[in-house]
């Protein structure tokens, strides 16, 4: 009989320790990243001119369970060295941020198990997904860097924009219509902080 008893009592033990395991599992699967503060800078070359601006305001979700990623960028939120840059890469007849106000990065770590988010150190990652400016979407595969540090990620990418005229993107008019590459350099960093589970 105390031998049934034990067993019985070795099975609740086992079956308490697998649940914990499971549970614990569990958590970390949802451990989300999120950067609220973002920088985007972009960079246009042309023979007539450089043309640069820089975003504060980017925000991101890593699931570092999935490797779903999620960037957000507020168009109007781009500032530059001159008003009339700016008026101009607002306007309709280039990014026209009123009636897309955002651009947006949705993919996946592709590689996510070369990326170890519990240890500190630096890890290239691949990124696959979705580019989408002016509401037309394009499929994109970059290359990014993930530093972990103290439960803390940051991330740095650096990666060109093709032929920005295929998202629907005009050009000046006139005598500024080669100030314009194009092909734009696009850096992105930002510091993730864990979100809530």
């Amino acid at each position: 009989m105390s031998i049934i008893i034990k067993s019985t009592i070795m099975k609740k033990v086992i079956l308490s320790i697998a649940f914990a395991a499971i549970a614990a599992l569990g958590v970390n699967a949802q451990t989300k990243y999120i950067a609220r503060t973002g920088q985007a800078t972009i960079y246009s070359h042309t023979v007539a001119e450089d043309i640069s601006a820089t975003n504060n305001t980017v925000t991101g979700v890593i699931n570092s369970s999935t490797g779903d990623i999620a960037i957000s960028v507020p168009v109007q939120s781009f500032s530059f060295e001159k008003a009339l840059m700016q008026e101009h890469f607002n306007n309709s007849n280039f990014m026209d941020s009123k009636q897309f106000p955002k651009i947006s990065l949705k993919g996946k770590i592709s590689n996510l198990s070369a990326v170890n988010f519990s240890k500190d150190g630096t890890y290239e990652a691949t990124v696959t997904g979705d580019l989408t400016i002016k509401g037309v979407a394009k499929p994109v595969t970059e290359k990014a860097h993930i530093t972990v540090k103290d439960g803390k990620i940051s991330v740095h990418c650096k990666f060109i924009v093709k032929d920005i005229g295929s998202y629907g993107v005009g050009k000046p008019k006139g005598k500024m219509k080669n100030n314009v590459a194009d092909d734009i350099e696009v850096n992105y960093t930002a510091a993730y902080d864990k979100g809530d589970e």
